[in-house]
C-alpha cells in the first residue's frame, strides 16, 4: 500500500446541498419579477430569481400538502390553502402566519387568486363552489355556486370596475360571474376538455383561453361569442399575450393584430397570430431529439405552466419534470434554468477546470450541468431515456454518458462560456448501457459496459467537431462479452492499459485494453459487483457488491488483500482518497463512510441521504466529494479537520477510569457529579465515540450510566436528543450483532484447550518444542494472554473486541496443536 507521509482525511462536513424546491403544482412570479413562488408538499418555496437560492419557505404546522396559494399583486400578502381545509395568510418575508380562517368548502380548494387591488381573493373549491373574500375586512363576500365539480380556474377581469370573475370546472365551460349581482351571467362553451389558462387582450376586450382538446378560442367579451378558433395540435397549458409595444419581428409578428404564445404537450413555445389562426414562430431547441408527436403527451419536455414577466419582456416556463425555464425576449433565448426536483440522482461528476461544476444524471433522458457558485443549470438534450452513468476525462473539460436507449455520448464544455454541446455520439449495444468509462491519459478512447453482457472501446473521433456542428457517429473498434449478466461497473488504470469490469455474476475481471483479452477473474463477492476502482497510485482494484461488503484485490495475483464491511445493504459506489491510502463509499441504507485501508478501519460515517447513495464522486484536488441520492438531493462536502481535541481528551480520561479497579463505579460517581450541560455534552460526544469499533465500549458503558440514573423527561430537556438517540440504535445494533459474531468465534479456543491434554504429568511435565522447552504451565499461561488479547474487559465480563485478532490465534493454536500431535505425545481426550 502507499505510505502514509500525507494526514489521512478524518471528516467532511456538508458544504452545500441541491434539493428539491417544487414537485408540481401552481407557480407565480412576484410584480416585481425578483421571486418565484412554487409548491413543494406542505411548503411554498421562494426562489430567488437572481441567485438562484430559496431565502424564504412557507410550511404548513400540520404538514398537510398545500393545494393552492397566490401572492397578491402588491407582492405582500401570500395566502395557502391546504389539505385540512384552512385558509392562511402569511408574511413572507417573514415566513410568519399572520392569519388562519376556515375555507367553508366542504372539500379542498383547487384554485384562487387575487384581483388587481389586492382586496379580493377568490377561491375555487374540489365541491364546485366559488368563495370570495375581503381580505382586508376579513370576511367572505360572495359564494358562487352553479359550476359542476372541481372549479381549477378562476380569474378576475384586469378591469376591476367591471366586477367580472371567470371561472371554469370539470365541464369544460367558461363561465363569467357578475360579482354585483352574484350570478352568472353567460357560460363560454367551445372547448371539449379541461380549460387551462386564461389570457386577456391589452383593452380587455379579447378573451384567449387554451385547452387540452387541442384547440384555442378567441373570445369577444363584448358579443360573449368565439371569433375564431386556432388549432394549435397539441394540449395546451398556458397561454399569454404579447404585448403591442416592443418589436417581436424576430417572432415573425408582423402588424398590430393580436398575438399570442402556447405552452403544451410539444414542449416548445409557439406564436400565434389571432386574426388569421396561423403559427408565425415555432422555437427550436438546441440538441433536442426530435420529438414523436404520436407520444408528445408523455414527453418529459412537456410545458405545464407558462408565466409572463412583462416588465422585464420575459416569459417562464415550467416543464413536466419540475424544470423552470425563463427565456428573454423576442428572440426566445435561455437565460436562467432552474431544477424544482431531480428525481432519483443515478450519477454526478465534478465538472470543469477547478471542478467548477457538476453533470448530474437523474432519472430522466436529460443531463443537468450545474454551476456550483450560483446553482443555475445547463439542461442537454440528446439521450431519449433514462441516462445511467456519467465518466469524465482527466482534464475536466469533456465527458461521456450512456443510458437506457442503447447509446452513449460524448459532450465538451466550452470553459470561457460554460456551454456544454454533444460533439459525438455511439449506438451498437443490443440492451442498456450501464457504464462508461474516459482514459485516463489522454482523450482517446471510451469504454462501456451493458446490460447485454458485453464491453465495447470506442475511439474518439479526431477532430471534434465544432460548436453547432452535428455530432459525429462513433464506432465500436472492439466488442467482447464480458460476463454472464449484467454488467454493472466499468472502469481504466490511470495508465490506460487495463480495464476493470464488474456484474451482477458475482465477479469483477481484469481485461488488457490493447486487444481486450482476460486477464484474470476476482472471486469472492457472494452477490452483484456494483462499482469497480482502480487505485490511483498502487497496483490494486477496489470493488463494492451487493453484498455489503467493500474489497480491494492484487491485480497481479487476483487475490483479496482486505475486506471492509460495515454497510448494512449493498455498496453502490467506492472510490481511492488520500492518494490512494483510505476509501469512500456508498450504499443503499443512504450512508456515506469513510475508510482507512492500511487498519481496515471505518474513520467516519456521514449520513444526510434518506435514501439509496448512488452517485459519488471525489475533486480532482481530493478536498471536495460529492454524493447523490435516491431522496433527489445533491450533497457537496469539504474536507475539513475534525474537531478531536475535546473528544480524544474526554474519551481519554473515560478510558482511563473504567480501566481501574471498580471502574464502572467510579465511572458513575464521576458522570453524576456533572452538571447538566456536560452530561449534555458527554451524551453528544457518546454518539460519536458509538460509531468506532474501538470507542462504543466506552460509549456504552457511558451510556448505560446516563439512561440507568437520569429519567426520560430529564434526557429529553438535552439539546437534540432525540436525534442523538435515534443516531445510537443503528449502530449499537451493529455492535451487538459483531460481539455474537465474536463470541461465537471465541468459544472454539476453549473448546480446543479443553479438548487438548499434555501427557507426562499436570504443571511440571515437560515437552520438547525445538531446542527449548515448555512446560504445560507455560503452554496455559501463553494460551491465557493470548485469550486476553482477543478479549476485552468490561463491566458486563470478557468480551470479544476483534475478529481478525481472534481468527490469527484460532490458525496458530491449530497449527500447535497439529505440530504436538504429531510429533509428541499429545492426544485429543476421547
Amino acid at each position: 500500500m502507499a505510505g502514509n507521509t500525507l494526514p489521512f482525511k478524518s471528516n467532511y462536513a456538508v458544504s452545500s446541498k441541491i434539493e428539491p424546491f417544487y414537485k408540481g403544482g401552481k407557480v407565480q412570479i412576484s410584480q416585481d419579477e425578483q421571486y418565484i413562488f412554487c409548491t413543494c408538499g406542505p411548503r411554498v418555496n421562494i426562489l430567488q430569481i437572481d441567485t438562484g437560492k430559496i431565502i424564504h419557505s412557507i410550511e404548513q404546522d400540520d404538514q398537510e400538502d398545500i393545494t393552492s396559494f397566490s401572492l397578491s399583486p402588491d407582492d405582500e400578502i401570500l395566502v395557502t390553502a391546504s389539505r385540512a381545509l384552512l385558509l392562511k395568510q402569511w408574511d413572507w418575508k417573514q415566513e410568519k402566519c399572520t392569519r388562519s380562517w376556515r375555507a367553508i368548502h366542504n372539500v379542498p380548494v383547487a384554485s384562487m387568486t387575487f384581483d388587481c387591488t389586492s382586496t379580493l381573493l377568490a377561491t375555487g373549491g374540489c365541491d364546485g363552489t366559488i368563495k370570495l373574500w375581503d381580505v382586508v375586512k376579513q370576511y367572505c363576500t360572495h359564494n358562487l355556486k352553479g359550476s359542476s365539480g372541481v372549479v381549477h380556474l378562476v380569474e378576475f377581469h384586469p378591469d376591476i370596475s367591471r366586477l367580472q370573475l371567470f371561472s371554469s370546472s370539470v365541464d369544460c365551460g367558461i363561465r363569467i360571474w357578475d360579482l354585483r349581482t352574484s350570478k352568472c351571467i353567460c357560460v363560454l362553451e367551445s372547448h371539449y376538455s379541461a380549460v387551462t389558462s386564461l389570457a386577456f387582450s391589452p383593452d380587455g376586450q379579447t378573451l384567449i383561453s387554451s385547452g387540452r382538446d387541442k384547440i384555442c378560442s378567441v373570445w369577444d367579451l363584448k358579443k360573449k361569442a368565439v371569433k375564431r378558433t386556432v388549432p394549435v395540435y397539441e394540449a395546451v397549458e398556458g397561454v399569454v399575450v404579447l404585448p403591442g409595444k416592443s418589436d417581436y419581428s424576430q417572432m415573425g409578428v408582423k402588424g398590430e393584430g393580436l398575438h399570442f404564445v402556447t405552452a403544451g404537450s410539444k414542449g416548445v413555445l409557439r406564436v400565434w397570430d389571432s386574426s388569421s389562426a396561423r403559427c408565425v414562430f415555432t422555437q427550436t431547441l438546441p440538441d433536442a431529439p426530435a420529438l414523436n408527436t404520436e407520444e408528445a403527451d408523455l414527453d418529459p419536455r412537456s410545458l405545464m405552466h407558462l408565466l409572463p414577466m412583462p416588465q422585464s419582456n420575459r416569459l417562464a416556463t415550467v416543464t413536466a419534470e419540475h424544470n423552470i425555464l425563463i427565456y428573454q425576449m423576442p428572440a426566445l433565448t435561455v437565460q436562467q434554468q432552474f431544477v424544482g426536483y431531480n428525481d432519483d440522482i443515478l450519477d454526478v461528476k465534478f465538472l470543469g477546470k477547478d471542478d467548477t461544476h457538476i453533470v448530474v444524471a437523474t432519472n430522466s433522458s436529460q443531463l443537468k450541468v450545474f454551476e456550483l457558485a450560483t446553482n443555475s443549470c445547463q439542461i442537454l438534450y440528446g439521450h431519449t431515456d433514462t441516462i445511467l452513468s456519467i465518466d469524465v476525462f482527466r482534464k475536466g473539460s469533456m465527458f461521456a454518458s450512456c443510458a437506457k436507449d442503447k447509446s452513449l455520448r460524448l459532450w465538451k464544455m466550452d470553459l470561457k462560456s460554460g456551454h456544454v454541446h454533444c460533439v459525438a455520439q455511439g449506438s451498437g449495444h443490443s440492451n442498456a448501457v450501464g457504464s462508461v468509462a474516459c482514459s485516463r491519459l489522454k482523450k482517446g478512447f471510451l469504454v462501456s459496459g451493458s446490460q447485454d453482457c458485453t464491453i465495447k472501446m470506442w475511439d474518439l473521433p479526431d477532430p471534434l467537431p465544432d460548436v453547432g456542428c452535428e455530432p459525429v457517429l462513433m464506432t465500436a473498434r472492439l466488442t467482447e462479452r464480458a460476463h454472464d449478466k449484467d454488467v454493472n461497473s466499468v472502469t481504466i488504470s490511470p495508465n490506460d492499459k487495463l480495464l476493470a469490469s464488474g456484474s451482477q455474476d458475482r465477479t469483477a475481471k481484469l481485461w488488457s485494453l490493447a486487444d481486450m483479452s482476460l486477464l484474470g477473474i476476482f472471486r469472492g463477492h457472494s452477490r452483484g459487483v456494483w462499482c469497480v476502482q482502480f487505485s490511483p497510485v498502487d497496483q490494486v482494484l477496489a470493488t463494492a457488491s451487493a453484498d455489503g461488503s467493500i474489497k480491494i484485490w492484487s491485480i497481479q495475483e487476483f487475490s483479496c488483500l482486505r475486506t471492509f464491511e460495515g454497510h448494512d445493504a449493498s455498496v453502490l459506489k467506492v472510490i481511492f482518497v488520500s492518494r490512494g491510502t483510505q476509501l469512500v463509499s456508498s450504499g443503499s441504507d443512504g450512508l456515506v463512510k469513510l475508510w482507512t485501508i492500511k487498519t481496515n478501519e471505518c474513520v467516519k460515517t456521514f449520513d444526510a441521504h434518506q435514501d439509496k447513495v448512488w452517485a459519488l464522486h471525489g475533486s480532482s484536488k481530493d478536498d471536495l466529494m460529492v454524493t447523490g441520492s435516491a431522496d433527489s438531493t445533491i450533497t457537496l462536502w469539504k474536507e475539513c479537520e475534525m474537531k478531536q481535541s475535546k473528544l480524544c481528551f474526554v474519551l481519554h480520561v473515560i478510558h482511563a477510569i473504567i480501566n481501574q479497579e471498580d471502574g464502572i463505579q467510579e465511572l458513575e460517581k464521576t458522570l453524576l457529579k456533572l452538571r447538566q450541560d456536560q452530561k449534555e455534552s458527554v451524551l453528544r460526544f457518546s454518539v460519536v465515540w458509538n460509531t468506532n469499533s474501538r470507542s462504543c465500549l466506552d460509549a456504552q458503558a457511558v451510556l448505560q450510566v446516563l439512561l440507568t440514573h437520569l429519567s426520560p423527561e430529564e434526557i429529553l430537556q438535552y439539546q437534540g436528543t432525540r436525534t442523538h438517540l435515534e443516531g445510537l440504535i443503528p449502530y449499537t445494533e451493529r455492535h451487538m450483532q459483531r460481539i455474537g459474531r465474536l463470541l461465537q468465534a471465541s468459544m472454539f479456543l476453549d473448546y480446543m484447550w479443553q479438548k487438548m491434554r499434555i501427557t507426562g504429568g499436570k504443571d511440571r511435565s515437560q515437552v520438547a518444542l525445538g531446542s527449548a522447552e515448555l512446560t504445560a504451565g507455560d503452554l496455559r499461561e501463553i494460551f491465557s494472554r493470548t485469550l486476553k488479547l482477543c478479549q476485552v474487559k468490561s463491566g458486563a465480563g470478557y468480551l470479544p473486541l476483534s475478529r481478525h485478532q481472534v481468527h490469527s490465534w484460532v490458525i496458530v493454536w491449530l497449527q500447535v496443536h497439529r505440530w504436538y500431535e504429531s510429533r509428541l505425545s499429545i492426544v485429543p481426550e476421547r
